[in-house]
């Protein structure tokens, strides 16, 4: 059974994990709008991944004897400068989230909510890929400069992790 607290904080986190969702499939369509079709699928699969992390959350909830509320997502932003930018905005989006995933893992301590405490080391996890990732692919763009953006469009799917 889960603490009210932790509830409300995993519950919050559901809201998050949506909005990441949206945040990218808003970035996906920005891509495919520009003429990045591989950035763009690169963007759909991360809106993929994060739809698949709110809806294990929901589950963990129900299955802990939570109520998982569905609350509504703040609409993401739809334009950006650049694709480097939006790789900066990603990347601060998903720091964002691991500093959420490590105040819920905080919590669970303080709670001595040892196993939401366990099962959350799978998100923890999770992020150090999701930021390492973005990481690799701003790194990739630094390189590249202001030079053709062609080859890494092509090639941005080699960053997508097994997870």
């Amino acid at each position: 059974m889960l603490s009210k607290k932790i509830e409300a904080i995993l519950v919050e986190q559901i809201e998050k994990e949506g909005f990441s969702c949206n945040l990218y499939l808003a970035m996906a369509t920005w891509a495919e709008e520009s003429g990045y079709p591989g950035i763009s699928n690169w963007f759909y699969a991360q809106a993929n991944e994060e739809h698949t992390h709110m809806l294990k959350l929901v589950h963990y909830v129900i299955d802990r004897g939570g109520k998982a509320i569905i609350p509504a997502f703040k609409k993401p932003p739809v334009e950006w400068k650049s694709i480097k930018d939006v790789f900066v905005q990603a990347l601060g989006h998903e720091q964002m989230v691991s500093k959420s995933i490590n105040d819920i893992v905080g919590a669970c301590l303080d709670e001595k909510d040892y196993a939401t405490y366990q099962w959350m080391q799978w998100f923890v996890t999770e992020q150090i890929e999701e930021e390492s990732q973005v990481k690799a692919i701003l790194d990739k763009l630094n390189l590249l400069g202001d030079g053709s953006l062609y080859n890494f469009d092509k090639d941005i799917m080699s960053f997508r992790s097994n997870s």
